[in-house]
């Protein structure tokens, strides 16, 4: 690949993605892109640039999700699920009660795995939300892991991976070293396609959104950008979730952090927005925007 291959493809990528691609990732953009093009009978990377180049619509979005990380597993880093559990949703129910309905957003939900386990903590707390309309909404770029995730079936590694074995046996059936998700929790979910660098207003508003390892590959203008526009996608009162390493920290004053619990942020009321309902963390501190 040459210099200006290179330059072509984080250009591109940054473009269709949102993916920022550091000057010296180039042999990531070799190693993902290679069997991509000698799959599709080409020689290298050079003559794959050039079938993008020309408008070739699938190799186009075969390269972006090629280069798109879909790392992910059941509950990851598992602090985010304790707070959902402990903390947000018994806050909701409380603040909600009136209207009995709540919507949960997973951005970037990759195979599937995230939006199920929020499910799953749903499921666990039936008995509280009886009669209650629960929305999950679950987005990725990529139609192919959309697809993976409709289906629900996960290998025994996969399920192994952060899921408590009590609700592997609860909610799954297994078939050999195959696990598929039940029925009732699959139905839970709604997948959709979507690109967080397009808009995505008509999604509507959400009471919590769990937007997690995936801005850290964006620029810092990038997710300046999408922090705004989360903030305008969520209820006054609502919660977002960040993976370990991200923060809206020096990027942005339209979230602040929720003391003593990592990873959790609400809409900055010196921006003018006045949480509506009771506050879903009573009894604790909210960081002062910084």
């Amino acid at each position: 690949m040459t210099p200006l291959d290179y330059e072509f493809l984080r250009k591109f990528l940054k473009e269709r993605s949102g993916l920022d691609l550091s000057a010296d990732k180039q042999y990531l953009v070799e190693s993902r892109l290679l069997p991509l093009a000698r799959k599709a009978g080409l020689s290298g990377i050079p003559d794959l640039v050039q079938k993008i180049k020309s408008g070739d619509g699938k190799l186009t979005t075969d390269v972006v999700e090629a280069m798109t990380t879909n790392e992910t597993f059941f509950f990851r880093d598992k602090v985010p699920f304790d707070h959902l559990r402990d903390t947000i949703l018994p806050g909701l129910i409380q603040a909600r009660a009136a209207r009995k309905s709540l919507r949960i957003w997973s951005a970037a939900s990759s195979t599937g795995q995230e939006p199920y386990s929020i499910a799953m903590c749903l499921k666990e707390k039936a008995a509280s939300l009886a009669g209650w309309r629960i929305e999950i909404v679950a987005t990725d770029l990529s139609q192919e892991v959309l697809e993976k995730s409709k289906a629900g079936v996960y290998s025994q590694f996969e399920v192994q991976r952060g899921l408590p074995i009590q609700l592997l046996v609860k909610y799954f059936t297994q078939s050999g070293d195959i696990w598929q998700l039940n029925a009732d929790v699959r139905s839970m979910v709604q997948f959709r396609q979507l690109n967080l660098l397009q808009d995505f207003s008509h999604l509507g508003t959400f009471d919590v959104i769990f937007c997690r390892n995936v801005l850290i590959y964006f620029d810092q203008d990038t997710k300046g950008v999408i922090f705004e526009r989360l903030a305008k996608c969520m209820e006054a009162d609502g919660t977002l979730l960040l993976g370990a390493a991200e923060s809206v920290v020096g990027i942005t004053d339209a979230f602040r952090p929720v003391a003593d619990r990592r990873g959790l942020y609400q809409i900055n009321p010196a921006r003018g927005v006045r949480p509506t309902g009771a506050p879903l963390f009573s009894g604790m501190k909210v960081a002062a925007a910084r």
